[in-house]
Order: C-alpha cells, then structure tokens, then sequence
C-alpha cells in the first residue's frame, strides 16, 4: 500500500486539484468526441473501405461495446493503481488507438484502432467522476461535476457536427490526424504535472467475473445494437440470442459479486444500489440518457432521410444544442450547491418530456429545420437541468470506499442506456415505417419520437422521488 503524500497548503491543494479536474475534463472530452464522430462519416466509409452500411455501423457500435465491457472492471483498476497510473494507461491506449485508426490500410485495422481507442475511453469516465468526490469538498462538488456535463453529454452532441465540418473538405483520416496531436499533448501533460497519487490494495482479481461481466454487459449491449439491424434483415445473428445470453450472465454476475462481498474483494461492488439517493438518480440518468442518445440517432436520419437535407447542416443543427449544454453545466452546477437536486431536476424532467412531445408532434417532410433546432435547444435545457444534479447526488451520497464503484456502475449503465435507446428507436422507426426498405420516412419517426416521448414523460414520477437535500459530506 503506498502512503498519500502529504497535504499540501490550502491554496496549494486548491489549485492542484483544479489543475487535475480540468486535465482529466479536457483529455475525456476528446475521448467521448469520439464515440460518435464517426455517425455522419459512415456513407463515406462504406465507399472508400467497400464495405455495407451494416458493417461500417460497427464503428460506432463496436467503440460502444468495447465500453460497456471495459468500465465495470475501473472499479477494481481505481483501487489497485493509483489515479496518476491509470491516467497515463487511458491516454496513452487512447492516443495508440487513434494513431492505428489514422493508418488503417482498411476495415479490420480501423475496426481495431475504434477497440483500442474505447479501452482507453472506458478507463477515463469513472475516473474523472471518482476524483471530482474525492478532491472537491462537497459545498463546491455541483460546479465542479458541471463540467463534466461537457464529456457526458456535449462531447457525443457535437461529434457529428466536427465529423461534418471535417468530411466536408477533407478525407475521414483527419477525423484521427486532428485528434492525435492533442491525445499526445493530455499524455505529456498527465505525465508531467499529473501528482494524484493515493491509497492503493493489493486485492486479487477475479476472473470469473470478469469474464461474466463481458458476456453479461458485452451481450446486452451486442443483442441491443443488433436490434436495428435485424429489423432491416441485415443482422446475421438474431437479437434476442446475445440478449438472453446477457441476462443470464447478468444473473450470475450479480449472484458471483454479492459473494464476494462477503470476502471484500468483488470486481463491481454492488452496495451503492442499497443507498436510496444513489438508485433513484441512477434511474433518472439512465431514463435521460436513452432520451439523449435516441434523439442524436433520430435527428441525423430524419433530416438527412426524411427531410433531404445535407450532412453537414445536419451536423450544424445540432451545435446549437451542444453548445447550450456546455454553458448550463457550470451554472446548473453552482445552483445544486446552492438548492440540492430536486429544485433543478424536477423542472428539467418537465421540460425533457414538453420537447419530446414536440418531436412527436411536429416532425415531417416539411418540418422547418429551425424549428428541430429549437426543439433540440429545450431538450438539452432540461438534460442540462437533471445531469449534474443527478450524478453529483447520486456518487456524493457514497461512502469513499465504494465511490469508484458507483463511478462503475454509473458510467457502464449510460452506456447501455445510450445503447437500448438508440436500438429502440431506430427499430421502432424501421419497423412503422410506411415505405419498405428505407432507413426512416416520416410515420416510422413519429412512432419512435412518440416512444421517446412516454419515456421522458415517465422518467417525472421517478423525479418525485429525489430527496429535497444534499448528500451528507464523507
């Protein structure tokens, strides 16, 4: 076990610990960036690689795969290496992964670059989360997670407006050659001024869990991602096979983990679902993500599908909403410190649902391309309202022994949220689509709008349930 250094002068520890957050927040953005930057980059692929759409589609939905599998171990990893080694392990597995996409001579390599860059990725979320509860004291920890509603939310947001820009003059390589420098800088960074070194055990690894949790969060989120394709006769396994192997593995993992915490050593600990504030903003999170993830899926194949409207001033469309985002995360952070979750969640439910409702309303052939942007401003305005909150409540209400879990379970679940949103909606619209053999007309996209609208419309019920104060500093 290596002993903590010791604490520096207030204003000293004030500053390095802004220094870390802000390191850690700079180098996961770049990282989420790139979980769906390649979604409007897809037709170019599929003519330069010779590939079909249902197989370039694995890009994006490999990245996400490799995640949900990765992040369930980053419990047991932030407790047996310090933050400072599993850093410079994410960035440098991030910035190998960009350099092999970079260089693809085809297919399988850049399919190989998108896994590694996730390993890396998937490492970096919880342990942004975990040192934000840990350096922050809990009276200024809402303006703090207020920034890392730039990675969780804005970064995907914005990746199809960057991957447009790009492709609209250069070729898709410099999606990664633009990238990788400034992977390299985080690195060197990290290595230079990154000191956050702390407690660490010698716990054994346990590898039957691991391998349950790969088949467990690896088959939902497989048998989910598959969905869309097999409602367009693409899928070459059927969905429900890996999703049942999932759910079975499930079972077994979570029998496996509360044995073990017997013996104080699971890969996942399970406890932080005992604590109420923690299982009730995990529900919200994940009710919000699916809405989030769902709607940057829907929007793309509307506008471009339904609406014939280009590429990029489909991804000029949704900057509006990203960047609305990013300026509400701070603010909204600093009034949690103030008010606690409920003031600002409730509302922001509300406003989720009403923008929800008007996507199913309103959307169509004709629909006025500023009226989807406005649309997509309130729907981030009511994310924006709910996500700091929530997570800030949920990790803070943890006792420090089991924060990197819940650091765990929180990021792998939004991952499968992103997942079976993305799966449900876009089946949903393949599915009630009116005219055979396309991607989206304007009944499928009603029909899945109108999906997500129920969802956000229930997720107002679960929002009652928040408690009216802040968790308890630990």
């Amino acid at each position: 076990m290596t002993a903590p250094d010791a604490p520096p002068a207030p204003a000293e520890s004030t500053r390095s610990a802004s220094t870390v957050i802000w390191l850690l927040v700079g180098s996961a953005f770049v990282m989420i960036l790139n979980e769906t930057i390649m979604s409007v980059a897809l037709p170019v692929l599929v003519t330069d690689l010779d590939v079909t759409v249902g197989t370039a589609q694995w890009l994006t939905s490999g990245f996400l795969l490799t995640m949900s599998v990765v992040i369930p171990i980053t419990g047991y990893l932030l407790q047996r290496l310090t933050p400072r080694t599993v850093y410079l392990m994410a960035m440098s597995l991030f910035s190998a992964g960009t350099l092999i996409s970079a260089l693809a001579p085809g297919f399988g390599v850049l399919l190989v670059g998108r896994i590694v860059q996730a390993l890396g990725t998937a490492v970096m979320i919880p342990l942004l989360m975990t040192s934000v509860i840990r350096l922050v004291p809990a009276e200024q920890r809402g303006a703090k997670m207020g920034v890392i509603t730039l990675v969780i939310a804005v970064a995907p947001a914005i990746g199809p407006t960057i991957s447009g820009i790009i492709l609209s003059t250069l070729s898709w390589r410099w999606m990664f050659l633009i990238v990788l420098p400034i992977a390299l800088i985080a690195l060197a960074a990290g290595a230079v001024f990154l000191r956050l070194d702390g407690e660490t055990r010698s716990i054994p690894l346990d590898w039957l869990s691991v391998v349950l949790s790969a088949l467990a969060f690896g088959g939902i989120v497989f048998g989910l991602s598959t969905i869309g394709e097999s409602a367009r006769g693409e899928a070459h396994v059927p969905p429900w096979l890996p999703i049942v192997v999932g759910v079975l593995a499930m079972a077994l993992f979570v029998m496996r983990q509360l044995a073990l915490q017997r013996t104080g050593n699971p890969l996942l600990d399970l406890r932080p679902f005992t604590h109420r504030t923690f299982a009730v903003a995990l529900a919200l999170t994940v009710l919000g993500m699916m809405a989030l993830f769902g709607v940057l899926i829907l929007l793309p194949l509307v506008m471009q599908d339904v609406m014939g409207v280009s590429a990029f001033v489909t991804g000029l469309a949704v900057l509006p909403g990203g960047l609305v985002m990013g300026l509400l995360g701070p603010f909204v952070g600093r009034l949690y410190d103030r008010v606690g979750a409920r003031p600002l969640v409730l509302p922001g439910v509300v406003v989720l649902a009403v923008a929800l409702w008007g996507f199913a309303l309103v959307v169509g052939e004709s629909t006025p391309v500023p009226l989807l942007v406005g649309l997509h401003i309130l729907l981030v305005t009511g994310l924006s309202f709910m996500i700091t909150p929530l997570m800030t409540d949920a990790l803070g209400s943890l006792p420090s022994e089991i924060d990197s879990h819940g650091s765990a379970i929180l990021a792998t679940l939004q991952q499968v949220a992103g997942a079976a949103g993305t799966a449900l909606f876009v089946t949903l619209m393949v599915v009630f689509a009116s005219t055979p053999n396309v991607a989206a007309d304007t009944t499928g996209a009603h029909a899945a709008f109108l999906c997500a609208a129920i969802i956000g419309t229930a997720a107002i019920p679960v929002a009652l349930l928040l408690g009216g104060k802040k968790p308890a500093a630990h």
